[in-house]
């Protein structure tokens, strides 16, 4: 097995810890999860759904899931 280092401001760290706590598991056990639902999937839109839906059941919402790709990168009208 191997370890690895990951760097997480500290909003998502204490958002991440409490879901955690939530479902009664470890930060690291949750990330071990979501890491094992997206190993081999398929590059298609329809994992890629699967793998955001996942995503989006182990993580809290943040302000990236509200914006658009063109507000993110300051394109926004």
């Amino acid at each position: 097995m191997k370890n690895i280092t990951v760097s997480i401001d500290d909003d998502t760290y204490r958002r991440v810890r409490i879901k955690a706590a939530e479902q009664n598991t470890s930060l690291s056990a949750l990330v071990k999860r979501f890491l094992k639902s997206w190993r081999g999937r398929k590059a298609t839109s329809s994992a890629s759904s699967a793998t955001s839906a996942s995503y989006a059941r182990a993580l809290p919402p943040c302000a990236g899931d509200r914006l658009s790709p063109e507000d993110v990168h300051g394109r926004g009208a």
